[in-house]
């Protein structure tokens, strides 16, 4: 993938940036971060991606706390955002940025529900299902820490982090709707915000006896 299929911004989306992805019904959102403790571990990147496959991926500094930009498009409830394990991303946002993510699709919850054949609901797993494609994650787990340097690899696996997800999200709306489970993914996406409040609040397992 040439790097030029995507725009790299620090801090913020530009203005036009917001305009144009204002315009969408819905946006692929991905984050990545020093690790999975939104308390503990700094986020580093947000990568967003829209139907035409126009791709950006947001370098967010170190100790910053706001994005007013993409504080109004990911808050922006005419455009549905959809991620990959929402929970995390959702927990980040708000955590480091203030962000307060609606309306929200999770491929991973509505690969749960409607792809109950299969043990494997990871994101690579899921995207060679669907759209035939082998996603490279050999980068994930590399130092995101200064996005001023990332590695073209490192940019190639954050934008095929989301430029498969609302393809995805198309199929697995098939699946759920044809299924009988539409409903039930819905509920369970509307449940997010609250499961993640009790994420960074450091509860666990509340529900259980």
């Amino acid at each position: 993938m040439p790097l030029e299929d995507f725009q790299v911004f620090d801090r913020d989306l530009s203005d036009t940036a917001l305009s144009d992805y204002q315009q969408a019904d819905a946006l692929a959102v991905d984050t990545e971060t020093m690790g999975l403790l939104p308390q503990r571990d700094r986020l580093c990147l947000v990568q967003l991606c829209d139907p035409q496959g126009r791709i950006s991926v947001i370098r967010i500094a170190m100790g910053q706390t706001a994005a007013p930009n993409l504080k109004q498009l990911l808050e922006a409830p005419t455009v549905l955002k959809i991620f990959h394990f929402a929970r995390f991303d959702l927990a980040t946002l708000r955590h480091h940025l203030g962000i307060l993510v609606a309306p929200v699709f999770c491929t991973k919850i509505a690969s749960k529900l409607a792809r109950t054949y299969t043990p494997k609901h990871g994101l690579k797993d899921l995207i060679l299902e669907l759209e035939h494609v082998e996603l490279d994650k050999t980068a994930q787990t590399s130092d995101w820490g200064n996005p001023a340097n990332l590695t073209p690899e490192q940019l190639r696996y954050a934008a095929n982090d989301v430029r498969y997800l609302i393809s995805a999200r198309s199929r697995l709306m098939e699946m759920l709707q044809r299924e009988g489970r539409w409903e039930l993914a819905q509920q369970c996406f509307n449940c997010l915000p609250t499961i993640v409040s009790l994420d960074l609040l450091q509860y666990q397992n509340i529900f259980e006896h």
